[in-house]
């Protein structure tokens, strides 16, 4: 067993280029070997900013690489299901750009592959690894602001193209694929809850969400969020009880959109601030995996966890279609 792990990266996304490329490299006990892709020019920007990274001329040149121990997969949604399992059964560890499936169905059969291969297959749901989402959640379930009724959440972007694949019906594009899973996701972290949907309304683009505003419920707590790929940057996930309030302010991209800060507000107190000015949830979530892989620590965010927030998705979008 080596004592760090070797990462190689399938495609060139930008994200990879910008967050998650330099993220493994930044990571102790990791070490950036390759990138694949079919064209050599798209690779140029990460070779100017890694010297040294390999560049193969294929996805399968990576996973038939016996230095390769984990890879990072930032491909369009419609393939993650697809090269998660390829790279699992040929012996890597897999961290998974969001949602690494489509439906429950294909989570259920990555969980299979995972027990079968022994390999770790996650989804990058970073914010599991930041330590704002684990305060928040000890908070809720220590009374901090009484008894949880509403939570609240938005997650809004703007500025894409005609031709990005984020609208491509195709490809498992729109907003609730391309960010649902954040606020979805958070409300499941931070409550131990399980909503369903009430109310759905969309606004569709070639056969794609754009802009979509969800009601759901977990008992008596009500949930509400408001996704868009139409609108100005912003982000925020706030948690009502009968004692006070808790939110965040960068909830998602902490650090990269802006300070990470949870705002604790109480009747008749000051509002306390608690902030986490350094952390690097994209560095963490590798470490994690590489703590994972080489000393068998859980990992923070399974898929088990990925499959509720899916099944979540999953209600969702059958409740929009039956509204047309």
């Amino acid at each position: 067993m080596t004592n760090h792990l070797t990462w190689g990266i399938l495609g060139t996304a930008r994200f990879a280029l910008g967050t998650m490329a330099p993220a493994i490299h930044a990571a102790a006990r990791t070490r950036l070997k390759s990138i694949a892709t079919r064209s050599p020019d798209r690779a140029a920007p990460f070779v100017e900013r890694f010297p040294g990274l390999q560049v193969e001329p294929s996805y399968d040149a990576i996973l038939n690489d016996p230095e390769i121990d984990a890879v990072y997969i930032p491909l369009p949604n419609a393939l993650h299901t697809e090269w998660s399992i390829k790279a699992a059964e040929a012996g890597k560890h897999v961290l998974c750009e969001k949602p690494i499936g489509l439906s429950t169905d294909d989570i259920d059969l990555l969980i299979s592959t995972r027990d079968a291969t022994g390999k770790l297959i996650a989804e990058a749901w970073m914010p599991a690894h930041h330590p704002q989402w684990a305060r928040t959640r000890d908070l809720i379930a220590n009374g901090a602001i009484g008894t949880l009724k509403t939570v609240t959440g938005s997650f809004c972007f703007g500025g894409l193209d005609p031709s990005n694949i984020r609208l491509s019906q195709d490809m498992g594009g729109g907003a609730l694929y391309d960010i649902g899973v954040y606020p979805i996701g958070g409300f499941r972290f931070a409550t131990g809850l399980e909503p369903t949907p009430t109310h759905v309304d969309w606004l569709l683009e070639s056969g794609v969400d754009t802009t979509t505003w969800v009601a759901m419920r977990a008992g008596d707590v009500r949930f509400s969020f408001h996704l868009s790929m139409r609108t100005t940057k912003h982000q925020h996930m706030a948690f009502h009880g009968d004692k006070g309030t808790l939110t965040l302010q960068t909830p998602f991209n902490a650090y990269y959109w802006g300070e990470a800060q949870i705002h604790l507000t109480k009747p008749e107190s000051e509002t306390q601030v608690i902030r986490f000015p350094q952390v690097d949830q994209y560095v963490a979530q590798v470490e994690n995996v590489a703590a994972h892989a080489l000393d068998g620590t859980p990992f923070g965010n399974p898929l088990e966890f990925t499959r509720g927030t899916q099944s979540a998705l999953d209600a969702i979008f059958a409740m929009g279609r039956a509204a047309g």
